[in-house]
């Protein structure tokens, strides 16, 4: 199995060093920074919009993957591509137009994602997977950090793989919720190749560790 791709998110960073977070992710050996960006709407939570992400900007050149969990997300493609996300990620069950999203996406010379809770069937997907760069499977429910990875998601991520490997090959499967050093070996033996951790890093007493830690969930 390939070296898993390892995106902090700083949905569970102190937000009152946002850039220290940043800043600590950046010199780790993680490749990726993960956003949840809530809006009060699809999910209950608020965190943060395209002025933080901007203003953090310079002070990484990894990946920013950009996770969208908002309604009305066409609305705000062009301000996220602006304010400096790498790859955009909406969820399928908040786009009327998912195919149109796509095109805004790669428009704005993005990588384009697409994102499915729990209860949504990756059947759901097939027709967008071919134009995808990134499929992400929620392992929690959408709205807050913390919570306890939902097993039914190590299916979903095999049943992708399988769509996955016929439609796009060079898509990528991420999964997000529950990641540690428990889950994330059974996701990635199961197709993820990108993971998302909150908790698990900013909540161990060495973030640093914590993500060394994550990438040896391929060995």
């Amino acid at each position: 199995m390939q070296t898993p791709i390892i995106a902090p998110s700083v949905l569970s960073a102190d937000f009152s060093c946002l850039r220290q977070a940043v800043e600590l992710i950046d010199r780790s050996p993680a490749q990726w920074i993960h956003w949840d960006v809530m809006d009060g709407h699809f999910v209950p939570n608020i965190t943060f919009g395209m002025p933080v992400i901007k203003a953090l900007r310079p002070f990484s050149d990894k990946k920013f993957d950009v996770h969208l969990m908002i309604e009305n997300p066409g609305r705000y493609v062009e301000a996220f591509a602006r304010a400096g996300a790498d790859l955009i990620t909406v969820h399928y069950e908040a786009a009327t137009h998912l195919h149109r999203l796509m095109q805004q996406v790669k428009k704005a010379g993005k990588q384009f994602g697409v994102a499915i809770n729990p209860a949504t069937p990756v059947a759901c997907l097939e027709d967008i997977i071919p134009y995808a760069d990134l499929v992400l499977i929620m392992s929690v429910n959408p709205g807050f950090g913390g919570q306890e990875f939902i097993p039914v998601a190590l299916e979903k991520i095999r049943r992708l793989k399988t769509m996955i490997d016929l439609l796009n090959p060079s898509c990528l499967i991420e999964v997000d919720g529950g990641i540690n050093d428990q889950t994330a070996p059974l996701a990635v033996e199961a197709g993820a190749r990108v993971l998302v951790a909150g908790s698990y890093v900013f909540g161990h007493s060495d973030p640093l560790q914590a993500i060394q830690t994550l990438l040896t969930a391929g060995q």
